[in-house]
């Protein structure tokens, strides 16, 4: 997730033109996400990444990370937090809209890889209270917003978390990859 350095994950409006990403980046969260089978969305999220990725890679003007990335998402099982959509309309994808969290524990109990959640800061946010996150891959842009959208809200109980990975980008962002520790 992109997060700006004063801690917001979008403008108030939803706005992400102040994220930087380029081809570095998008290299290298290609080969992260190539071993990931499950991917998470918020509602809003899902729609948009659905009105986007299902064509992209067929477009003639289409780039390396749009076929990459559209060939991925086709195949990758998509889960979406909604209390509005229909599961029985859409292909791979399994719709959560009640019992969160122990329909995400039994996904999580599931053979397969990691499951990641892109973006949706309303999701994240649901599973954040709920203790549902068991790690965190941010990507700090050098940016501070002033407002917007913060990643971290109604936080009850400290979490302590253990650094993975950090890398640096030519375009000034930082990643961090942190796992929830759960001891």
């Amino acid at each position: 997730m992109h997060i700006s350095l004063d801690g917001f994950v979008a403008g108030l409006s939803g706005e992400l033109n102040w994220a930087k990403a380029d081809e570095e980046i998008f290299t290298y969260v290609g080969n992260r996400i190539s071993k990931t089978e499950t991917a998470l969305y918020g509602r809003k999220t899902y729609e948009m990444m659905q009105g986007y990725w299902l064509t992209a890679g067929d477009k003639p003007t289409a780039t390396k990370h749009d076929i990459e990335h559209s060939k991925w998402y086709k195949k990758a099982h998509k889960v979406v937090l909604s209390k509005t959509l229909n599961e029985a309309k859409l292909h791979n994808t399994t719709i959560i809209n009640d019992n969160l969290a122990d329909q995400i524990n039994e996904i999580k109990q599931q053979d397969g890889k990691e499951i990641l959640l892109f973006g949706s800061p309303t999701a994240t946010h649901s599973l954040m209270q709920q203790n549902l996150i068991d790690g965190y891959w941010l990507f700090v842009n050098p940016i501070i917003l002033g407002q917007g959208i913060p990643l971290f809200v109604d936080i009850k109980d400290k979490t302590s978390l253990n650094l993975v990975n950090t890398r640096q980008f030519n375009n000034g962002v930082t990643e961090l990859n942190y796992i929830v520790d759960r001891q």
